[in-house]
């Protein structure tokens, strides 16, 4: 993974802290991502090319004024207001080299001072258990600061662990494994995939399992949802990041219609609405 600056650009010494979804159904990951780049007026500083990250190039995806910036598949962002680094990632991976990308994606976090990785990410609606709607959409976590997924302040925060997360499971554990070799095989060793098998075939266990495995701590954040219009669990999605990493002072403490900012490019998600004329 090569990293390259934009003119006139550094990443700042003291942003210790990254934030990055993990494509999965529905995009809230990205979506959220995205919400969090254009309330905070994050910058871009640059951005990375990954080989195993398919390439894709697209309009400015925040700003209305015609000034001829382009998106990429993978950039990075920072505002000029808090200590952290945003990365958005507009394409997929490339099928079976997902742990490589989540390697080299660790090691830039590493050599650039990160001690504190947040990945966003979605779950199939169709698998969640226990479903309970009382209280609204819910969130759920994973945390390396215990071998058993938990942590301390993201139950303070009301959210639940993710359901059926057990690191002795054989997929997790092939997970770690291939996590610590320098040339891993993505094929997995097993004939046969169960249910228990689905959440570490997920790109952000991928991903968890590689920041882990350099010492860094990672907490993942997890909505269920499908397919469709997924912007209000993006809206939710941000507001739990901005509660775990301590934005509320920057963007306010309510989810009120003024704190986040849509980028510029939803407005074109749906297309131009229909020639009336048709009708």
């Amino acid at each position: 993974m090569e990293f390259y600056l934009e003119d006139g650009k550094q990443l700042s010494s003291n942003s210790f802290t990254l934030i990055l979804p993990a494509l999965s159904i529905g995009n809230v990951g990205q979506l959220a991502v995205d919400l969090l780049i254009s309330s905070l007026k994050a910058e871009k500083v640059g951005c990375l090319d990954d080989p195993n990250v398919l390439p894709c190039v697209g309009n400015d995806a925040y700003s209305a004024s015609p000034l001829g910036k382009l998106a990429l598949s993978l950039e990075a962002y920072e505002p000029s207001s808090s200590a952290l680094t945003l990365v958005q990632q507009r394409s997929p991976v490339i099928k079976g080299m997902m742990v490589a990308y989540a390697k080299n994606i660790a090691n830039f976090a590493a050599a650039n001072g990160k001690n504190h990785v947040v990945v966003l990410s979605s779950l199939d609606f169709g698998r969640w258990r226990n479903i309970d709607m009382s209280s609204g959409l819910q969130i759920y976590y994973l945390s390396s600061s215990n071998l058993d997924g938990t942590d301390a302040s993201c139950e303070s925060l009301g959210w639940k662990r993710l359901q059926d997360y057990d690191p002795a499971l054989r997929t997790w554990k092939h997970l770690d494994t291939l996590a610590q070799v320098s040339v891993p095989d993505e094929d997995s060793p097993f004939e046969e995939l169960s249910d228990e098998d689905y959440y570490p075939s997920l790109p952000f266990a991928a991903l968890f399992s590689c920041f882990k495995a350099i010492g860094l701590k990672v907490t993942c954040l997890f909505c269920y949802c499908s397919e469709g219009d997924n912007m209000p669990e993006a809206f939710s999605m941000a507001e739990a990041t901005s509660k775990l990493v301590g934005l509320n002072d920057l963007l306010g403490d309510d989810n009120d219609a003024g704190k986040w900012i849509a980028p510029f490019s939803w407005q074109s998600v749906y297309g131009p609405p229909a020639d009336m004329t048709l009708f």
